[in-house]
């Protein structure tokens, strides 16, 4: 398994935002197999994780014309800064 952390400084995040997220989110899920994402900001700071079960689908995730729109929007408008992380998942547990 893998995990994609991305991490931001974010700038003005309007309504568009909201549903491009939104958007790419279900992209994620329906055509790239996405397993789950976690996404939180506190004050200028955004923090997402999604997992992967395949770093193949991250790079087509990562390619999808979708995605390249979306990027480009946040470079111009959504985000002062970002870096995105890939990494491989060794061991996980749990408590329930």
């Amino acid at each position: 398994m893998y995990a994609v952390i991305f991490k931001a400084i974010a700038n003005k995040q309007d309504s568009d935002y909201s549903k491009m997220v939104k958007v790419m989110r279900e992209l994620a899920f329906e055509k790239y197999n996405c397993q789950d994402f976690l996404a939180v900001q506190e004050g200028e700071q955004e923090v997402a994780i999604s997992y992967w079960l395949d770093e193949d689908d991250i790079k087509r995730w990562h390619q999808d014309s979708q995605h390249s729109v979306a990027q480009q929007l946040g470079r111009d408008k959504w985000y002062k800064s970002y870096i995105v992380e890939v990494v491989e998942i060794k061991r996980r547990y749990s408590f329930s």
